[in-house]
Order: C-alpha cells, then sequence, then structure tokens
C-alpha cells in the first residue's frame, strides 16, 4: 500500500479539526440525496462524476482568512489578509497568505482576465509539507465538482511530492468576472484544495483504426446491461464507500 505524508509542527498538529483528509469524507449532501433509477436517471449513476468526489484527499484554509476586491468608481482594490489565531501566534508559522505573483507572470493568459486585470495574484501559506512514495507526484486543484464558494479557487499545478521538501503554497485566482466587489472572511476549515496523487511514467501515443464490427458488438452488449453497468461491470466498488 502507497502512504501520502501530510508533516506540520507538532503544535499546528494539536488542530486536530484542521487535518487533512480523504475527500471522500467531503461528499456534496445535495450529492447524496440524489436517487438514480431506471426511471429517474441522475448524475448519481454517474461513476466518472462519482469518482472525482472521492479520489485524493482535502486541504482546507488553516486560518480565518478576509478577501477584498473593490471595482467600482475608479477604485481598483485588492487583498488578501489572514486573521491571527490562537494557531499562528503559538507556532510562530506564516500561515494564511504570504505575498503574491505580480500580474506581468501571467499577462495575457486566461488567469489575469479572470483575476482581474492589473491584479497580482495572492497565495494561500499551506501548513503541511506533502510526502508521497518515490515516482509519485501530486495534482492540486480546487474540489472537483463540488465547489462551496465561487469567489476563489487556485491555479492547478503539479508537484514532485516525492522529492519536494517544503510546504507547497496555492496561488488564488479571485472570480472578477462575477463579483465587482468582494469583502468576505473565508473561515478556517473551508475546503480549498483537492490533493490526487498520481505515479509518473512515460507514455508514447499511439493511433488506431477501430473495428466496425467489434465496437457493434461491445456496443449492443453494453447498452442491454442493466442501469448500473459501468458501477458493477468496472468500476472498483470495494476500494470506495457508496453513497
Amino acid at each position: 500500500m502507497n502512504i501520502i505524508k501530510f508533516i506540520a509542527p507538532k503544535d499546528f498538529l494539536d488542530a486536530k479539526e484542521n487535518y487533512p483528509k480523504p475527500i471522500k469524507t467531503n461528499i456534496p449532501e445535495w450529492f447524496k440525496k440524489l436517487n438514480h433509477t431506471v426511471e429517474k436517471k441522475t448524475i448519481k449513476g454517474c461513476i466518472p462524476f462519482f469518482e472525482t468526489l472521492t479520489t485524493g484527499y482535502l486541504l482546507r484554509l488553516p486560518v480565518d482568512t478576509k478577501i477584498e476586491h473593490y471595482e467600482k468608481k475608479g477604485e481598483l482594490k485588492t487583498s488578501v489578509d489572514e486573521i491571527k489565531d490562537g494557531v499562528k501566534k503559538k507556532v510562530g508559522l506564516n500561515i494564511g497568505t504570504i505575498g503574491y505573483h505580480k500580474v506581468e507572470q501571467v499577462t495575457g493568459s486566461p488567469f489575469e482576465k479572470k483575476n482581474g486585470e492589473g491584479r497580482p495574484f495572492h497565495k494561500i501559506a499551506n501548513p503541511w509539507t506533502i510526502k508521497t512514495p518515490p515516482g509519485y507526484s501530486c495534482l492540486f486543484v480546487s474540489p472537483l465538482n463540488n465547489p462551496v464558494q465561487d469567489f476563489f479557487e487556485i491555479i492547478p499545478g503539479i508537484v514532485h511530492t516525492d522529492s519536494f521538501e517544503l510546504e507547497i503554497n496555492f496561488p488564488i485566482m479571485l472570480n472578477a468576472e462575477k463579483y465587482k466587489s468582494i469583502n468576505t472572511v473565508f473561515k478556517k476549515g473551508l475546503p480549498y484544495v483537492q490533493v490526487i496523487p498520481f505515479k509518473r511514467d512515460d507514455w508514447q501515443m499511439k493511433i488506431e483504426v477501430k473495428n466496425d464490427d467489434e465496437a457493434n458488438k461491445y456496443f449492443l452488449h453494453w447498452i442491454l446491461t442493466f442501469i448500473n453497468r459501468y458501477r458493477e461491470k468496472i468500476f472498483n466498488k470495494n476500494r470506495t464507500k457508496w453513497f
């Protein structure tokens, strides 16, 4: 069995409510309440969708974080500030937010437009060092198919967590396209990063012609099986609890 380690100073570990957890512990209530039947097919019957909700681990905001973003009457203001709490004072760590990336680093990209032209990209400082076995990396994204707020999201990235020895900090994009003004305190514990470990490997691409007879045979067999065919025939149902 592969092990992923989340490492932090002892004093921070005392706040167990903020520990990383398997993301399957954060299945949204709206999904749990869906009913999928032959008569009424819903997204709950789509295992590829379900796996996005159950693959990997969840990071939560380490401290209360205030985000301000104003755009009115020529006034432009963007700031992301941690609200100092007992954990930071006791541990002395730079958790919450640190610095920023200048907008020039992404000029012309879609990130610049979404964050708001001319505004820097702030970072959420993560207190956890993440370690994976040799040959394994981690993909970091905002929680897939489970947005708990739409004021900001992280910029996705991949880190070789088998060799990187420091905490991984997450640049964020404010949703300037939707919100002209933001003045919100996001509470400690807010889900904001999905961590998906994967094994690095070399690949070669190959293009092949589909055999029509085999394709038709497989398709007919597929559509004639029962409604939960993917879950029963392909999905490893022993790996993840089904809701």
